[in-house]
């Protein structure tokens, strides 16, 4: 079974490579550097009428980094629509090393105690690197991905990196640009830091960051980080 290393995993990130495996039980993982990169720009996610009620109606608590590794777990399970997946097992102890080391973070939408919705993802710089999501229940996931982005656009970070394009993604605001036209957004989200190497460089890119816990500071979020619908709303009022 292949072994990411975590420092090797955030300079490819820092880069522009991600890793993925075939399957489930795929032993190997290989890197991809996709042609054409998804992308969701901030002032440009698509809260239409209906999700702006969804998130106002609090039918979901959502916190931040209570529980990645269930989120990371469902994240990786099966589903109808798609019976297997490219988070093979290294996969998913290396996310899970970097969560412990303060780099991958995760959404997570709960009804009562049970896990309904989520994604998880990397931060560098002012970046965040999404890696995938999951739903249990209708709209968990776009609100999820709402709450996100208005952490997002508080804490100061200037790229939401999407990796692929789907139909779920376009209908939220995602674009698909060019590999270089990628770069030059992923150089200006890393700054001066992107240069370094090694670990103290991968030191340097995590000092640099941006803070997915801005909003939660000014708006007095619990210890989970959860916060009211109606401030995820108005944070995101200009992107509607």
């Amino acid at each position: 079974m292949t072994t990411l290393d975590p420092s090797l995993l955030l300079r490819a990130y820092s880069v522009g490579v991600f890793p993925m495996a075939d399957s489930r039980g795929a032993e190997d993982v290989y890197w991809v550097e996709p042609k054409k990169r998804a992308i969701l720009p901030l002032d440009g996610f698509h809260l239409s009428r209906s999700l702006r009620k969804f998130v106002r109606s609090d039918r979901f608590r959502v916190t931040r980094d209570k529980d990645f590794a269930a989120t990371l777990a469902a994240c990786a399970e099966s589903r109808p629509e798609r019976p297997d997946t490219w988070i093979n097992p290294s996969i998913e102890a290396a996310y899970g090393d970097l969560h412990r080391r303060g780099y991958a973070h995760s959404i997570e939408c709960w009804r009562g105690s049970d896990l309904v919705g989520g994604l998880y993802g990397v931060r560098l710089g002012r970046a965040f690197f999404g890696e995938s999501m999951f739903s249990r229940e209708s709209n968990a996931s776009k609100v999820a991905l709402a709450h996100l982005v208005a952490r997002m656009m508080a804490g100061g970070f200037v790229l939401l990196d999407c990796q692929f394009m789907t139909d779920h993604l376009a209908s939220l605001g995602a674009i698909e640009i060019s590999r270089d036209d990628y770069t030059s957004l992923l150089d200006s989200a890393l700054g001066s830091s992107g240069a370094d190497s090694g670990s103290a460089g991968a030191g340097a890119l995590f000092a640099a960051g941006a803070d997915l816990g801005a909003l939660e500071d000014s708006e007095g979020a619990d210890s989970d980080g959860a916060l009211p619908g109606h401030v995820i709303s108005q944070a995101l009022g200009q992107t509607s």
